[in-house]
């Protein structure tokens, strides 16, 4: 039995209860978070000889669609965490304990390479400004990316070829920044951060696709980026379905004016149903398929292929894109009792429409992935 998804069908309906709460503060509560936080939802890529929960990567999935299902910015900042702790098979081991073996520590952050590092004695000195820090006001430990600068400010690799780290810095040293005012995934907490002058040890750090893993295993051997985007539409599927069940729960009992029948009776409500679970559930088996057989080559040694890598980001995209188009569909089905702020299938339908501006899942990607599949020559660095 997967222990993340046990958890999320358990502590379900508290997190749904206080979605209106979650999105109203702009961030997870902090007592939400500590109820979570022991199922090992926030940390599921952390290896077992750090106390990881030891799930696949497909039962990872299930468990961020299920805790997406009950509150889309839960399901977001499982999603965020976990694909920071990723990097626990990468960091050197006293890194890797301090930051990741405790089962409350929480990671977080974003890997573009906005702050500056100078070497200092004993590590470096980071001063740098991110945005969509999600999920950072309740981390332990939060990362962002930097490039090396000399004193002129110049990009200069360090003699061991370290220059752009992502690197982990103590939540006392950030500031966050309240820019987190947006339409959707209100609730995520993804607020600008900044850091001056911020030493890190030295090795608390990772070159995300450049530094070998210290700890072989099936995570460390599998995509990085094909997890994030992953990790993003397994929140957003979880959504989606959300959407098309409270939208039967709505046709049941709306009468649109003028109509003597509900809105379930009607035949081009039916049909919106039908269709969408139909679309959401190809394009989840479709992600399904891509990652479990992916996992299979990791579990056997092997790093994962550049053809498995492109696979899994098709799914990914096609997924989040699905979900936001079919939890728009019941938005339109379910007329004007939908766009009252109180109506969940509104939310919906923010909340995805939010998570298909993700980088790692913007349509765009289908064009690399074309190109792939053309023959063509194609940059494939974060695929």
């Amino acid at each position: 039995m997967n222990p993340v998804l046990a958890a999320a069908q358990e502590l379900g309906p508290a997190i749904s209860a206080r979605s209106a709460e979650i999105e109203s503060a702009g961030t997870l509560p902090q007592d939400l978070v500590d109820a979570i936080a022991p199922s090992g939802a926030f940390r599921m890529y952390v290896p077992e000889d750090l106390n990881g929960p030891g799930v696949t990567a497909w039962e990872s999935l299930q468990a961020t669609e299920a805790f997406g299902y009950h509150d889309g910015a839960v399901g977001w900042c499982v999603a965020i965490g976990s694909t920071t702790s990723l990097m626990s098979s990468y960091l050197p081991d006293d890194h890797a304990r301090a930051l990741f073996a405790d089962p409350a520590s929480i990671g977080g952050g974003f890997a573009m390479a906005n702050g500056k590092a100078t070497p200092v004695d004993g590590g470096l000195s980071v001063t740098g400004q991110w945005q969509w820090g999600s999920g950072t006001k309740h981390c332990t430990t939060i990362g962002g990316g930097a490039r090396l600068v000399d004193a002129a400010g110049k990009t200069t690799p360090r003699d061991d070829g370290l220059v752009v780290p992502f690197v982990f810095m103590d939540p006392d040293d950030v500031e966050f920044i309240e820019t987190w005012d947006v339409a959707g995934l209100s609730g995520t907490g993804s607020v600008d951060y900044a850091v001056t002058e911020a030493f890190v040890p030295e090795g608390r750090w990772v070159q995300i696709g450049m530094d070998p893993a210290v700890r072989d295993n099936a995570l460390s051997r599998f995509s990085f980026y094909g997890m994030l985007a992953s990790g993003v539409a397994s929140a957003a599927v979880g959504i989606a379905r959300r959407s098309i069940d409270e939208l039967v729960a709505l046709a049941a009992s709306k009468r649109p004016q003028g109509s003597r029948k509900p809105l379930a009776e009607r035949a081009t409500i039916q049909a919106e149903v039908g269709l969408a679970e139909a679309r959401l559930g190809s394009a989840w088996a479709f992600l399904e398929d891509a990652i479990n057989e992916t996992w299979e080559t990791a579990l056997a040694g092997s790093m994962t292929s550049e053809a498995q890598r492109r696979r899994i980001r098709i799914g990914a995209v096609h997924a989040t894109q699905t979900a936001a188009q079919v939890a728009e569909s019941m938005y339109r089905a379910a007329g004007g009792a939908a766009v009252y702020r109180t109506s969940p299938i509104q939310r919906c339908f923010r909340d995805t429409n939010v998570a298909a501006q993700h980088a790692m899942v913007a349509p765009r990607m289908y064009e690399t992935a074309g190109r792939m599949r053309l023959g063509l020559e194609t940059n494939t660095a974060t695929l």
